[in-house]
């Protein structure tokens, strides 16, 4: 009778260890190499993009992610000096492309900034409007998920632009203004923009509603 009981209670634990750990791993995943939560929830989610839109719309990203013809220049977001315009492909025009000034890197001695393939972000990634302000959450979010708009990028793909996009990086580098003072920065650090788009596309991308 004892020997029955034990073989019942080995049993039974046995079954508990094999369940306990089905839910472990129903829980987590592993992509690339990294472990993230497989419920992550769509509110979490949005928690996270709101942290990526305020990166998307601090001044320095809309001074190239404009609605307009033109770059614009500064945290006070002023038009580009010398009449620069937009041109066909977003990198100015015959005469007056980006490449001109922009080289591969910044220029302290000019105050020029520079990285690779310096061009303006195409209109359909505009995060603002024609009177100068910036985009909603929401119509910010949507533009950035939809694929005929972003280059026909998934989660992962938005994941992998912004960590390794060199213009996205620029962004952290940004080098010197022509008077020596040092440009300003992102309200998140690159590894924080990085984490909290990682945790947004885990989530789903979910976009906030309104227009």
């Amino acid at each position: 009778m004892f020997a029955t009981r034990s073989s019942v209670v080995r049993s039974f634990l046995a079954m508990f260890v094999v369940f306990a750990s089905r839910l472990v791993l129903a829980s987590v995943k592993v992509t690339n190499g990294q472990t993230t939560a497989t419920d992550a929830r769509p509110a979490d989610g949005l928690a996270e993009w709101q942290r990526v839109y305020s990166v998307l719309t601090y001044p320095r990203c809309i001074n190239c992610h404009t609605a307009t013809n033109y770059p614009q220049q500064g945290d006070d977001r002023h038009r580009h000096f010398a009449n620069v315009i937009r041109g066909p492909e977003g990198k100015g025009v015959a005469g007056l492309n980006c490449a001109s000034c922009h080289q591969e890197r910044n220029s302290d001695a000019t105050g020029v900034p520079g990285g690779h393939n310096w061009h303006l972000a195409p209109l359909s990634m505009r995060w603002q409007d024609l009177n100068d302000r910036r985009l909603s959450s929401a119509a910010v979010c949507r533009a950035l998920t939809d694929r005929a708009k972003n280059n026909g990028l998934d989660g992962p793909g938005l994941l992998k632009h912004h960590e390794e996009e060199p213009l996205v990086l620029w962004a952290w580098n940004p080098g010197r203004r022509p008077d020596g003072t040092t440009r300003s920065l992102p309200p998140l650090t690159h590894d924080q923009f990085v984490d909290a788009t990682r945790r947004w596309v885990a989530a789903g991308t979910p976009c906030p509603k309104g227009p």
